[in-house]
């Protein structure tokens, strides 16, 4: 199939906002897909190329630029070649045969193909098709129920893959899709409660967890083999030699384990960017800092999956297998539920997690089962644009443009701040912002794609000076989030929903 099949389907979905009309647009193209053009074509809808990152930036696309073609002749599986043949080339030559291998392709591009194929290679391609939308479509496509097409998606980490299995296999190629010990999973996410009496009002007994502000760790084992994954399912098994050991001393023969890497020193645990830091380093971080990592559940033990067992009994499992623990206390009592979260508070922690006692595993879900409890509200939303400041910041970029993500694409503006920002952090935005510019409106810069960066706030207020309908009050930067990609922010709905929690 033609590539610009794919353009148009594209250009369908992001025309509308209703669900149903993206999802019917995406289905009736899977169904038309060859069976080896499934993949491809679903990683360029969701845009994520299925080789990963490709390293094309603003500079080598903007030497490339031929006329357009007058009529579309690129297939599917042509780009997904180039694509592959891009993220091989690598060292002496490799930029001028980059620069000729993209001259070639986009001169047989139209000029939607083409615009397309630049925003791909960008990861800046969002036009609707998030992953949500696409499972829906690959469900309806492939005739199967959506919470196996879900399932299958959350085991596999992979929609396009997924995809592909489903519309060649059907529902039993789907279920023989299970979790695979040393391949990650998407990890289960929590939702926000505002206080540890509501989460506990809503869930009934519960295992009350501390809050860890680390970086989330995937531990996979199997006989001596080892594999290390972050919340984006990136392999960091090098980075943390320690843990590997850790893993291979354990008295299993395979396992996979979730839990959090933190930086501690004598004064406690470090702040979450020292720990990302540290993480990046590849070395023990200095000062006498070290990075200790704590575990808060077991998703397999020796053949067998334990995703479906209430969090009680994986919680035990941990305890067989004598792994380091996050504390925690399984409880109805709000007593004693309080007193636990003033503990992890004085040990410098974010808060409490409160987890359903009878909660499954649900990989890659952001569950209601599990909430988070934390005393500073905070939101992560992304930097859509950034206004060179006055005064003692001018020379900078500064009040930054603040926008939560549409679940049906895009994303929604609903505030600004320049509080929070050190010196330090406004060098370092200025000069990521202006790598990642966009186009300029007076003294505004746009930013695509877009950072992820944590924000503190005191409340939600109604407001018509923004599109989504609210305002943050008295927002301020907390941290960015290099750990996060843009699909990882809250969501407008999640902020709308703070308007009563936050009173």
């Amino acid at each position: 199939m033609l590539l610009a099949e794919v353009v148009r389907t594209s250009e369908a979905v992001s025309s509308t906002r209703a669900r149903s009309a993206k999802t019917e647009s995406l289905a009736s193209l899977l169904r038309r897909l060859a069976p080896d053009e499934v993949e491809p074509a679903v990683a360029f809808l969701v845009g994520r190329p299925r080789q990963g990152r490709v390293g094309i930036g603003w500079a080598t696309l903007r030497a490339v630029d031929p006329p357009p073609a007058d009529e579309p002749s690129i297939e599917i599986l042509e780009l997904d070649r180039a694509v592959t043949e891009l993220q091989a080339l690598d060292g002496q030559g490799s930029g001028g045969r980059r620069l000729g291998l993209l001259g070639d392709l986009l001169a047989r591009a139209t000029a939607p193909e083409a615009d397309f194929v630049r925003r791909l290679l960008l990861g800046e391609l969002r036009q609707g098709a998030v992953d949500g939308v696409m499972t829906d479509a690959v469900a309806r496509a492939a005739e199967v129920p959506i919470a196996t097409v879900r399932r299958a998606v959350m085991l596999a980490g992979d929609l396009a893959r997924v995809a592909a299995v489903a519309l060649t296999g059907g529902e039993p190629a789907l279920d023989d899709i299970g979790l695979d010990v040393l391949r990650p999973v998407l990890p289960m996410l929590a939702s926000t409660a505002p206080d540890v009496a509501t989460a506990l009002a809503e869930l009934g007994p519960s295992q009350v967890e501390w809050k860890l502000d680390g970086a989330r760790l995937q531990a996979h084992r199997r006989g001596d083999e080892v594999r290390l994954f972050t919340r984006n399912l990136n392999d960091v098994t090098e980075r943390l030699p320690a843990v590997v050991e850790l893993l291979r001393s354990l008295a299993v023969d395979q396992v996979v384990l979730d839990g959090e890497v933190l930086g501690v020193s004598d004064e406690g645990p470090e702040a979450f960017q020292e720990t990302m830091s540290s993480f990046g380093r590849r070395t023990e971080p200095p000062g006498g800092a070290s990075l200790g990592v704590w575990f808060f559940d077991c998703l397999h033990l020796d053949g067998d999956d334990l995703l479906d067992r209430p969090v009680l009994e994986r919680s035990a499992v941990l305890d067989r297998i004598g792994v380091p623990r996050v504390p925690s206390l399984a409880t109805d009592d709000l007593g004693a539920a309080l007193a636990f979260q003033a503990e992890a508070l004085a040990a410098g922690h974010e808060g409490v997690m409160v987890k359903a006692a009878g909660s499954r595993y649900e990989a890659g879900r952001r569950g209601a089962a599990w909430r988070k409890v934390k005393p500073v509200h905070t939101l992560d939303l992304v930097v859509l644009a950034a206004e060179w400041g006055s005064g003692r910041r001018r020379g900078w970029l500064s009040n930054l443009h603040l926008g939560a993500r549409d679940p049906d694409g895009g994303f929604v503006m609903v505030g600004k701040t320049f509080k929070g920002l050190t010196d330090a952090l406004l060098e370092w935005q200025t000069a990521e912002f202006l790598a990642r510019e966009a186009g300029r409106r007076g003294h505004v810069v746009d930013i695509d794609p877009p950072l992820v960066v944590e924000i503190a706030l005191d409340g939600v207020q109604a407001s018509t000076r923004y599109p989504g309908g609210v305002a943050l009050r008295f927002a301020r930067v907390r941290r960015y989030r290099g750990d996060k990609d843009p699909a990882d922010a809250d969501t407008i709905d999640t902020v709308r929903g703070l308007r009563k929690g936050l009173r």
